[in-house]
């Protein structure tokens, strides 16, 4: 496989002389396989000069898959001036994720108006189809590819190809599942010693690549006052590769307040952890025009099993606010009524539990700090019956310290998020609990 990286920069396009190496373009990188299949994943601003360069390549029609991580402007505004969907004869299948509140046709059409652009998105010549997804296993354009939740503000899919012998992951925009990444009792630097479950299952889905594209927008001292914005410090990047074994990590989605003399600073940071890690892998900040040809390294069949069947996910689900705080609770439900869901209020650990009893909740959500029955001791009484094992049980709390962290999962919470959170978070957590778990409930 070939990979190149058209665009680099996060949230805004910043072109100009202070930006002239890692480049001012938003995210796009073009992957191609040795069967000349085209990958790309996202069409920021970038994605205009991919398209100039894909009709001087000299084929009589050009045929490709757009993989989207998700659909926030700086991901999709280069898509009205990709040139090659303006030809007739050319195909494209675009694919994103589902769950965001309207379908991808829909999103895509919507900055294609007349009030934004001269041509409508249903006038384009070129051969489109538009695809949802959720997370699983899809083959697209006869390649296997996998797909994972991201934590993001709004529906955000990581995709892993394996083709030619080799993986690439990109993984934009995500943010740490939580503050603190090890164990005190483990082993730091190990998978498994990683306290969220959803840190661990990010570096899994990583494992042993030969590329890693991720958000990295940010420096742990700038992360203070960015969290819950939806992205990465290099530092949990550069940990989480390092753990999952990873050959070549490309750091991207650059802060559009960083220049070149900035981003080149965090490479180096970035280069020296691994190296105190002692991990031998490469490390770098995506720069546009970077062009990398991947040898094949992975054993035969693959590296990584995801789930083999995909999940829809669950529209209108009734959800369960567990909390004694009320404008927590109303906070939730505007977010998740929002969505379309069915919510019901529950004050007490007591109350949940008769309405789990009775109304039997597609999601439960969980503050661990209540009166006369705490968090915990509903998570246990749930988990003890059958008929409520498997409901999916999203805590959220403002105790994140670890041992409370680690005493939820081990008594089997879906996911944890720690106050104050945004509504678009929340929404976005609950829609992938919905997706991965719901299968699994018992009517």
């Amino acid at each position: 496989m070939r990979v190149r990286f058209w665009g680099t920069r996060g949230s805004i396009a910043t072109p100009g002389p202070s930006t002239n190496h890692f480049g001012g373009n938003t995210s796009c990188v073009e992957v191609t396989t040795d069967d000349g299949e085209l990958f790309v994943f996202d069409v920021g601003t970038g994605a205009r000069g991919l398209g100039q360069d894909l009709l001087t390549r000299g084929k009589s029609s050009i045929r490709g898959n757009i993989l989207l991580t998700h659909t926030h402007w700086d991901h999709i505004q280069g898509f009205p001036f990709f040139v090659p969907a303006f030809i007739p004869g050319n195909h494209f299948a675009v694919y994103a994720p589902e769950g965001a509140g309207r379908s991808l046709h829909h999103t895509l059409a919507g900055q294609m108006e007349f009030q934004y652009f001269p041509v409508e998105l249903s006038e384009l010549p070129a051969t489109m189809s538009y695809h949802d997804l959720t997370e699983g296993q899809h083959t697209i354009g006869g390649v296997r590819i996998f797909t994972h939740f991201l934590h993001h503000p709004t529906m955000t899919l990581g995709y892993r190809i394996e083709a030619d012998g080799a993986a690439v992951v990109c993984m934009t925009d995500h943010e740490p599942f939580f503050d603190t990444r090890w164990r005190g009792n483990g082993n730091p630097g190990k998978i498994d010693s990683l306290i969220h479950e959803g840190d661990r299952r990010h570096a899994s889905f990583m494992a042993n690549a030969d590329l890693v594209i991720h958000d990295a927008q940010y420096t742990p001292e700038e992360y203070t006052k960015k969290k819950n914005w939806g992205h990465s410090t290099f530092d949990y990047v550069v940990e989480l590769a390092a753990a999952a074994g990873v050959r070549r990590l490309a750091l991207t989605h650059h802060d559009p307040t960083h220049d070149d003399t900035f981003v080149a600073e965090i490479e180096k940071r970035a280069r020296d952890l691994a190296k105190g890690l002692g991990s031998p892998m490469e490390v770098f900040c995506a720069f546009e025009g970077c062009d990398l040809a991947l040898q094949p390294a992975l054993a035969p069949g693959g590296s990584f099993v995801g789930p083999s069947t995909t999940r829809t996910t669950l529209a209108k689900a009734r959800i369960l606010i567990t909390d004694d705080d009320q404008d927590m609770r109303a906070l939730a439900r505007r977010a998740l009524e929002r969505d379309g869901h069915v919510v019901m209020e529950a004050e007490s650990g007591n109350e949940a539990l008769r309405l789990v009893a009775e109304q039997c909740p597609d999601l439960i959500v969980l503050d661990l700090v209540m009166p006369s029955m705490s968090g915990m001791d509903v998570l246990k009484a749930l988990r003890s019956q059958k008929k409520t094992g498997a409901i999916p049980v999203l805590i959220v709390t403002s105790v994140d310290d670890e041992v409370n962290t680690r005493e939820g999962f081990d008594l089997g919470a879906t996911d944890y998020l720690t106050k104050p959170y945004s509504m678009p978070q929340l929404a976005a957590r609950v829609r992938s609990c919905l997706a991965r778990f719901t299968e699994s409930i018992d009517r």
